[in-house]
């Protein structure tokens, strides 16, 4: 799987987060401004965009949006709110392919949503 990074904050904790999570099936874990992660998905060249701003929506997620649609995003979480575990697996089961949320919420967040693809994608988690 190709995931791509953009965001305005944290891009490297993300990536390495990805890394880790993700092992071998992350073929490819690459760090865009927002436009370039969002026509990467746009154009099929990345499987999952990820990002993180203050907001949650905002900057993490505004480009990907406007770029591929309402329906392939979701925010996972935002200032006082982060998304219950079967909140977060029902939107990558639904086919969500970008995902937003604040920086602090990543050691949250990461792993469900990379343990969610990878399960989707193998049929077994890691």
């Amino acid at each position: 799987m190709k995931f791509v990074v953009g965001g305005q904050i944290e891009k490297e904790k993300i990536a390495g987060c990805i890394r880790q999570l993700a092992g071998d099936k992350a073929t490819s874990v690459i760090i865009m401004n927002d436009i370039e992660a969002a026509m990467a998905m746009k154009s099929g060249e990345a499987d999952y965009y990820f990002g993180a701003c203050n907001t949650g929506g905002g900057g993490a997620l505004a480009i990907a949006i406007a770029l591929m649609g309402y329906d392939c995003c979701a925010t996972i979480g935002m200032p006082g709110k982060i998304l219950s575990d079967d909140e977060i697996i029902a939107h990558v089961t639904a086919g969500k392919k970008a995902f937003g949320f604040t920086g602090q919420d990543i050691d949250i967040v990461m792993p469900v949503i990379i343990e969610a693809i990878v399960f989707q994608a193998t049929g077994n988690s890691q």
